[in-house]
Parts: structure tokens; sequence; C-alpha cells
């Protein structure tokens, strides 16, 4: 199989990519870490496509598919145990690197080929084949591609599953990442006849009382900094056991601090273990959030990225806090 020399290399070779996993008998597919739209939704249409051409599918994540996505078709089939034995290709859906699968190298069997497709432009090309495309608003867009490539015909499942990435990357086309190309996909997967009303009052309008509860305590910790350019919100474990939520349902909740008036940067630091905090970062128009995150060896996109911290909360919050007003105090350096 693929020799591992492709490592690093920053090339897109999707021709490949299409040409090995028309070939392959078997294919397991992994999504990231704290899974959402995208990654599940992408990682499901891609796989029922594959099976549409009579192939052997499995599917992995490290944690469960949240409630609000369990309504996607095949998202029962996702496992939390790694498949055994490894089929020869492995693809990798949404992932900037083997860490946001919590797996390291020498857990990849040396017979199987890792495929890598992803839109982060911190993506680290991890791949033995990677299609890599930052400029894309989800990878549920790339997904769609890769699947007209192989030849199938996308069903209803499918683009159920292709138009929740779209809609849940983009922010129900939003952010600054949705293009006339965004809009062109989620039009052809309209045209199949997805059920547009389901899939929003699954994604947008059904929240648990549990995650009420949550953006409750966070916004009683809001906290505004750089003269009102930075928005601040805390999680600690106490919350989610006072709120009753899992870590799961604090996806999204930046989102309302990122919605005051007159701020740039809104942070959410959660605490998600001991000395362990996982930071979420959202930005309104100009500031590069991923250039921050990557100080503390996150990443992401320019408007959205994380990063974890090895630290107490009080100290995570004095770095990144010190962080961003320092690149708000740079200026707009576009």
């Amino acid at each position: 199989m693929q020799a591992r020399m492709n490592l690093m290399n920053h090339e897109n070779t999707p021709e490949e990519m299409i040409k090995l996993l028309g070939k392959a008998p078997k294919v397991a597919l992994f999504s990231h870490v704290s899974p959402d739209g995208d990654c599940i939704g992408s990682m499901l249409a891609i796989g029922l496509a594959l099976e549409k051409m009579g192939k052997e599918v499995s599917f992995y994540n490290p944690n469960s598919v949240p409630s609000y996505l369990s309504f996607l078709p095949g998202s029962s089939r996702i496992r939390q145990e790694l498949p055994n034995p490894q089929p020869e290709i492995l693809l990798f859906v949404d992932c900037t690197d083997l860490g946001r699968v919590n797996l390291s190298r020498s857990e990849i069997s040396e017979d199987s080929t890792v495929l890598n497709v992803d839109h982060h432009i911190s993506n680290l090309f991890f791949g033995d084949i990677n299609w890599v495309e930052p400029q894309a608003s989800a990878v549920g867009e790339i997904a769609l591609t890769l699947i007209s490539k192989l030849g199938v015909e996308i069903d209803r499942n499918m683009a159920t599953n292709l138009y929740t990435a779209i809609v849940t990357d983009s922010g129900c086309f939003q952010y600054s990442n949705t293009t006339a190309q965004t809009h062109r996909s989620a039009a052809a997967l309209l045209d199949i006849g997805v059920d547009l009303p389901n899939i929003h009052h699954n994604i947008f309008d059904q929240k648990p009382l549990a995650q009420i509860k949550l953006l409750q305590c966070a916004l009683n910790g809001l906290e505004i900094h750089a003269h009102g350019q930075l928005a601040l919100m805390i999680l600690n474990a106490e919350d989610f056991q006072k709120s009753g939520a899992e870590q799961e349902l604090s996806e999204g909740l930046v989102n309302h601090a990122r919605s005051i008036a007159g701020v740039e940067v809104a942070v959410l630091l959660k605490e998600v273990g001991p000395r362990e905090i996982k930071g979420g970062l959202r930005s309104n128009l100009w500031l590069n959030v991923n250039e921050i995150a990557t100080l503390f060896g996150g990443g992401g996109h320019q408007r959205a990225a994380g990063c974890t911290f090895r630290i107490s909360m009080a100290e995570a919050k004095l770095s990144i806090t010190t962080a961003i007003e320092e690149a708000l105090r740079l200026g707009r350096d576009h």
C-alpha cells in the first residue's frame, strides 16, 4: 500500500484518493472528538456512498453522537471502538491531525493508507493522501464533490447528511466562510429533496433544558475586556454538574458572547478535566483567531478556532486574554 513518504507533503491529490477509494473493498471512516454536524454529516454521507458502491464500511468517533444529530441517517452505526483489524483504507474527515481523533501514528496499521479530507487552514497534511480545501465553508462541500467524483448518485439520506454538514459549519450561511459555491452546493441538495424543516428543527429549534441552564452559568460569568472588543465566558466543572449538561451541550454557546454589539472576538473556556481547559474562539470581522489558537497548540479557521490548555483555569484565562488583547492592539492587520 501507499508508503509514508507523502506525510507532510502539502499537496492535494483528490484524483489519487478517488482511485484508491474506488478499488478498496473495505474502508474505515474517522471523525474528530467533540463531534459537530460537519464531521458527522460528512463522514456518514461518504460512508453511505461507499456502501452504495458495494464496499464494507465502518464508522468511528471517540465520542458518542450528540443528541441533536441523532436524526442523521446512519448515525446509530458510529462506534467508539477502533475497527479491528484495520482495513487498508482509513479515511479521516474534518480532522487537522491524528490527535483530533485521539490517535497517534503508532496506532495506525503499517498496512493501511491514511486519507485526509479537511477544510481547516491549520491542517497538518498528515495523510498519505490529502484533500484539503480551506476555502470550503464545510467538509460537506468537499464530500459532495468526492461522492460525485466516485460516480455515486446522491440519495436523500446522503443529501440530509451533507446539507446538515454545510448548514452547521457555515453558521446557517451567516459566517464569512460562506461562498457562492456554498449556496450552489446547498441548492443541489435541496433539489434532491431533503426535509429542510426537519433538519432545521432538530439542529436549531430543540435545545435541551440542561443546555439553557449551562448557558445561564456561562452568561453569569461573562466578562468584557479590551474596551468592549473581547467577551469571555467560563464554564467550570461544577457548572456542568449543576446544570446537568454534558460537555457536548457547550457547543455554540460562545456565539452568544460573539453577538454582543462592539465585540470582535469571543472566547469560551471550559474545564474538561483536572488542569485541562478547552478554549473556543470566535471572531466577527477581522481578527484571525487561528493565529491566536496556534500560539497554544491549537488551530482551526480564521474566524473560528480552538485550543487546549494543561494549566489552571485562572492561568488559561490570563494567557488567552493577554494574547487576544495584544492582537487587538496591533489592529486590523489585514
